[in-house]
């Protein structure tokens, strides 16, 4: 295996917002609390520590004890959980939906960053430890983003009844969806592991968040990952404050809406949000579904529903049962931040790109913001391929070119005669404007012709050029279809390999040397896009 590197910027893989973020545009610095940066993560552990209150740690340690509670747990784990009861311990969290089977490959991604991170901070921070988290999305409820996984191609797609938040979806619908799975691991020692771990996690007669816990324990366990779910009472009940907030002022509405005027006006008109903020940013759990809750005159009203509540009734249900109350993608951040002792969280472009929008939200509920990273961005490149594109003389920015694009530069490379025409457009150029001469001492009706006549003569040029590419194509179409296959390999449908493939793919034929030489290549502050040939 071996990994070559190109900055995230030239790629064009990444938002123009997320890269001015990253280097510290001048524009964005009011939105963010510090670029990532080891000095920036040292002031922030510093902060933080001074700031997370101690029942709410303790309360943190007590829950992670109780979840993992049966399961197989690795050494490292469980030095990380009782690490969690001291002070000195921070964290650095990534968060994700419980795709089935983790879903495409940029989760690992997210995790590694995540697990890398902490350590890099262990060894440059002695006086500090730092613990890697997974925050499981149990309460998501939008099921068609987690049921589904591609595995060479194909589509494995799980088909639920149930509803309201994922996490309670009970995993024994899946067994036919697995049969056929699990037949096309085959026997190797890789694929009768992989069978083994989902015979364990999915099979086992758990619910969703049950079974992705043993999955991800079994996959990052070794490094000290730790998992949590947290929907759970006792860590709501501290959230209590911020959901009064949200359903009786609507402070979250109120400053995201005014942090992002302030982006527009400070850093870029064009500035779109992610995600827009709502009045009420909460659902209600209850009878097996996840309800938005909507402000009306004199009360709430559960979406989609006849059900009503005084302003009295949704404050003692809060009360009496914040575990029915789940956050919204805006509010979920302060949940997170508030119960976890973290000072870093790694997400996709468009995660950072919502995370911008929060700042003077935390800031209003006196909370610690984080220092947002871009989890690691990559390209695998199976040997086959990396044969094939050496062959083919590609080079690494070639392979970030849309496949027409791709394809063009390529004929025109090895063409062995010149498919560029622009030497005749100079010529053009030339003798019409010698007829510039002519055109002021005739009549202006004659200047019209000559324009319209040197249209005619340059779109003439530009169609033959086409015609004579296309030409070129079919004569050279072993070639061109040799840089088809190839980016469709690398490129699935036209998308990024990283948001299409599954881990499984990968894993059958390297095992945890897959996960071991992430680790070694990727450097979560690095700002680069790593290319990976195994």
């Amino acid at each position: 295996m071996k990994a070559q590197y190109l900055p995230l910027r030239d790629t064009g893989f990444v938002s123009g917002l997320i890269c001015d973020y990253l280097e510290g545009v001048q524009g964005l610095k009011a939105y963010h609390n510090g670029v990532p940066s080891f000095e920036n993560l040292y002031r922030q552990a510093l902060k933080k520590k001074a700031s997370y209150p101690s029942d709410i740690r303790s309360s943190l340690c007590t829950v992670l004890a109780m979840q993992y509670k049966g399961v197989e747990t690795s050494p490292k784990v469980v030095e990380h959980i009782k690490l969690l009861e001291k002070k000195t311990t921070l964290t650095v969290t990534t968060g994700h939906q419980l795709c089935l089977m983790t879903g495409p490959l940029y989760f690992f991604y997210k995790i590694i960053s995540t697990i890398k991170l902490s350590q890099q901070l262990k060894k440059k921070f002695s006086d500090l430890d730092f613990v890697p988290v997974y925050w499981m999305a149990s309460e998501d409820h939008d099921y068609e983003e987690i049921s589904s996984f591609i595995f060479k191609g194909k589509k494995f797609q799980w088909r639920s009844t149930e509803g309201g938040a994922v996490g309670k979806i009970k995993t024994e619908s899946l067994s036919s969806l697995l049969h056929l799975f699990k037949k096309e691991l085959g026997n190797s020692i890789e694929g009768v592991k992989l069978k083994d771990l989902i015979e364990r996690s999915y099979e086992s007669g758990n619910n969703l968040s049950d079974a992705t816990r043993i999955l991800v324990n079994h996959l990052f366990g070794h490094y000290g990952l730790v998992i949590l779910d947290a929907n759970h009472r006792e860590l709501k009940h501290y959230f209590i404050p911020i959901m009064k907030e949200d359903l009786l002022n609507h402070t979250c509405n109120q400053q995201v809406l005014n942090q992002i005027a302030s982006i527009k006006k400070n850093y870029s008109k064009a500035f779109k949000p992610q995600v827009n903020p709502r009045e009420v940013n909460l659902f209600l759990l209850q009878d097996g579904q996840r309800g938005r809750i909507m402000k009306i005159e004199n009360g709430y009203r559960l979406e989609g529903s006849d059900q009503i509540f005084s302003v009295k009734e949704i404050m003692d249900k809060v009360d009496q049962n914040p575990e029915k109350f789940s956050p919204n993608v805006l509010l979920r951040p302060l949940y997170q931040e508030l119960i976890l002792p973290n000072i870093a969280y790694f997400g996709g472009g468009g995660e950072l790109a919502y995370w911008l929008e929060l700042k003077s939200f935390f800031d209003s509920q006196k909370l610690l913001f984080p220092i947002v990273c871009l989890r690691n961005m990559a390209l695998i490149i199976p040997e086959k391929s990396a044969k094939k594109i050496r062959n083919l003389k590609l080079d690494l920015t070639d392979l970030l070119l849309k496949k027409n694009a791709l394809i063009n530069k390529k004929v025109r490379q090895i063409s062995n005669i010149d498919l560029d025409l622009s030497p005749l457009k100079k010529d053009l150029e030339i003798k019409f404007n010698q007829l510039e001469v002519l055109i002021n001492k005739t009549d202006a009706s004659f200047e019209g012709a000559v324009r319209a006549q040197k249209s005619k003569q340059f779109k003439g040029i530009d169609h033959l050029e086409k015609r004579l590419l296309k030409a070129q194509k079919k004569k050279l179409k072993d070639q061109v279809e040799r840089l088809v296959l190839i980016h469709e390999e690398l490129f699935p449908g036209g998308n990024l390999q990283e948001r299409v493939e599954n881990f499984s793919v990968f894993y059958l034929e390297n095992g945890n040397d897959f996960n071991s030489f992430l680790m070694e290549t990727f450097d979560p502050l690095s700002n680069e896009f790593t290319f990976i040939e195994i």
